[in-house]
């Protein structure tokens, strides 16, 4: 079984890499841009929708403030972009918002920026999932009919490649992501050149719709709060900028300035196509409604609402079902694969918190193929979750969203603030204060802009679902906070331990014996060559003639270690055993108790079950009394050797002329002499029953063999 799980592990990771190879691991920008930038850019596929989603409600009039909407979302995003390009030159060490709040904010502002982060990274796979669906579904209806399950075997698909390494899913990605970005803007410069230059009438499908308004008295505040909601759902296009910050390290050098470039590219191209496509949805009289049933009037029974993206792409190649084809499944895949910024930026924070002792350490570890698998395991466990409880539905799913990206923005910036002020404090170069000065204005903008979509969020999302992602933002604020207290407390406690440096004053050992046999032996003759201070085996009384048994064959062999008969009047093995030691451990404080239980090692699990159980139930009480110690004496069964990794060489074992399973190279087996292993010699071999063979003077005796032979030669 556990050869069928490695081979298994190995087709879908690949092969382990070792740790001196994570250098050649790092992207050169080419492959940075789809591996960090996609969500960003991806989120345009989805962005835009939205906003013409809210715009709906107030019906078809309101689409005339889409444009604008667009702008300020526009101006956001390269606020961001600008913002964070100072942040990855300032802090490139990975750590990203969090490095920034936590040494300019304090360690609480960490936690709050790193809360946000995480709750956040896990909704933008649900998110980018659920839309792939979404867009998938509007070519094929089968996927529109099974979206949750669609959404669950992509997010194992995700999960898999990742595994194998961020440099492999990379190269993977590089090429659906290109695909996209071109043929986007393909499709938006046709359109144009089509509508302004040509004149051709282009239709999206649902193009001659009515939208009637849900309310018909959304006037005045109410209008505005509708038209904030729209620009706060528009600025899901902002998502996935933090993750190049994060994502700092695994940039080839010189890092910083690599990671600058992406962050540039990444918002110029993706706030063009931002804007191209609400351009084109006005052109081509897309219409979108929340509630397609009650809102869209005039709709022909049976209408499927089918997304923006595809709706442009059908009226701009009209009479070309080619192009409607590949922008369908180009961004399918970009939102698929958008995921896959979270699947790069949650993992790399998660081991950043976990070496600060926030997040159990298991998440600081490199896998196989030195990505951080912990880490991505975790974040697909909580994003299948989220999928299957809102039905892989984007318009419940987008209302969680951004609230903890623009948290971690607003800190963000407010922490470099905090930095450049401190910079300023003593530099005395004016051209490199005219810098900071540059920068902390760049930064304070960025703080302005970012804060106030925070409030416009909380403000329009707060009753839709965004109490959700806060609670749970609370939530593993608490978590994180408990985890380090733990972790506090444990080294606190081993400190003051380790200052106690009084050595124990004698080693009571105990070999706990039910049968005299062959693995009770060997753990006597361990027990014995670890020269204990006082040595005695000790049985419990269960069955009389058992025991009496026992008492005679021990005297029959001689042994020179006494054997303790411990009575148990109720039948039981722990509790009986668990008293001696502590009434050893009363009379003699200051000795310390090692307790020798042989146990078998088996090679199926059935035999797990039948054998061991009392061993393990003493071990797991033994383990808790202080100044005890507990050592398994192993004897592998027959069964054993079935799952003894027969291609892996013993140490030593080329040097005494065995091949790799044990066998000399002219072909007789040392390992299988009479019927046994190599370290099973028979009571005779080991000096008489339960004394350990003296192999020094088995060597010895080889070398006088060996020096004899070569006397002979001569």
């Amino acid at each position: 079984m556990s050869k069928l799980a490695t081979a298994a592990k190995r087709l879908l990771v690949g092969r382990p890499f070792r740790s001196d190879r994570l250098a050649h691991t790092l992207l050169p920008k080419r492959i940075a841009l789809p591996v960090f930038a996609s969500d960003a850019m991806s989120s345009v596929a989805y962005a835009p929708e939205e906003i013409f989603l809210v715009l709906s409600i107030a019906g078809l009039s309101a689409y005339a403030f889409a444009p604008w909407v667009g702008v300020v979302v526009v101006v956001v995003m390269l606020t961001v972009v600008a913002s964070y390009r100072q942040n990855v030159r300032a802090y490139p060490s990975g750590g990203g918002d969090y490095e920034v709040a936590t040494v300019n904010l304090g360690p609480r502002a960490g936690l709050t920026v790193a809360s946000a982060l995480l709750v956040d990274y896990i909704l933008t796979v649900a998110v980018s999932i659920s839309s792939a669906a979404a867009n998938i579904g509007s070519a094929i209806p089968f996927v529109a009919t099974h979206k949750v399950e669609f959404a669950v075997a992509a997010i194992v698909v995700l999960t898999a490649i990742n595994l194998r390494g961020i440099r492999e899913s990379g190269s993977a990605f590089a090429v659906p992501t290109y695909a996209f970005m071109a043929g986007i803007l393909l499709m938006i410069g046709y359109g144009l050149v089509r509508g302004l230059v040509l004149g051709d009438e282009m239709r999206a499908e649902s193009a001659g719709l009515e939208v009637r308004a849900e309310d018909d008295h959304l006037m005045g505040l109410a209008f505005v709060f509708l038209v904030l909601r729209a620009f706060s759902s528009g600025c899901a296009a902002l998502t996935g900028v933090e993750a190049i910050s994060n994502g700092v390290p695994a940039f080839r050098k010189p890092k910083s300035r690599n990671a600058a470039t992406t962050l540039l590219m990444m918002g110029l191209i993706a706030v063009t196509m931002l804007m191209g496509l609400i351009v084109l949805a006005q052109m081509t009289g897309v219409r979108m409604a929340e509630d397609p049933a009650r809102q869209l009037v005039n709709a022909p029974e049976g209408y499927e609402q089918k997304t923006m993206v595809a709706q442009i792409a059908g009226a701009v190649f009209d009479g070309f079902p080619a192009g409607f084809f590949f922008i369908t499944v180009v961004t399918a895949l970009i939102l698929v694969l958008a995921a896959n910024t979270a699947f790069n930026g949650f993992p790399v924070l998660g081991s950043i918190l976990a070496q600060d002792r926030y997040l159990p350490r298991q998440l600081h570890t490199r896998g196989d193929r030195l990505a951080f698998s912990n880490g991505i395991l975790f974040l697909a466990g909580a994003a299948i979750i989220l999928v299957v409880a809102f039905d892989a539905e984007v318009t419940k799913l987008i209302q969680l969203y951004i609230v903890g990206v623009f948290v971690s923005f607003t800190m963000s910036q407010t922490g470099m603030i905090r930095h450049w002020n401190r910079l300023l404090a003593t530099e005395t170069d004016q051209a490199a204060r005219a810098r900071m000065r540059r920068s902390q204005a760049i930064n304070a903008f960025g703080l302005v802009m970012t804060g106030s979509v925070l409030v416009v969020v909380l403000i329009t999302k707060f009753t839709k679902g965004a109490w959700i992602a806060i609670a749970a933002m609370a939530a593993i604020y608490a978590l994180m906070t408990a985890i380090r207290r733990h972790y506090d407390r444990v080294a606190e406690e081993l400190r003051q331990q380790e200052r106690q440096r009084l050595l124990p004053a004698r080693n009571h050992a105990m070999v706990l014996v039910s049968t005299l046999h062959m693995p009770t032996l060997r753990a006597l003759a361990y027990a014995k060559a670890t020269r204990p201070d006082v040595l005695e085996a000790v049985t419990v009384n269960v069955d009389d003639s058992d025991t009496r048994k026992l008492v005679l064959d021990w005297e029959r062999e001689n042994f020179k270690v006494p054997l303790k008969v411990i009575e148990s009047p109720y039948r039981e093995i722990t509790k009986p055993v668990l008293d001696y030691v502590k009434r050893v451990r009363s009379d003699n404080p200051r000795d310390v108790v090692t307790v020798f239980i042989p146990e078998y090692v088996v090679g199926h699990w059935w035999e797990q079950v039948l054998h061991n159980q009392s061993a393990l139930r003493l071990k797991g009480r033994l383990l808790f009394q202080p100044g005890v110690m507990v050592t398994s004496v192993p004897w592998q069964l027959a069964s054993s050797k079935k799952v003894t990794h027969r291609d892996v060489v013993a140490p030593g074992a080329i040097r005494r002329g065995l091949d790799k399973r044990g066998r000399d190279r002219g072909g007789q087996d040392r390992g299988r002499q009479e019927g046994r292993g190599p370290d099973e010699r028979g009571p005779d071999e080991r000096g008489g029953h339960g004394r350990g063979a003296d192999d020094r003077g088995a060597d010895r005796r080889g070398a006088d063999d060996r020096g004899a032979r070569k006397r002979d030669d001569k």
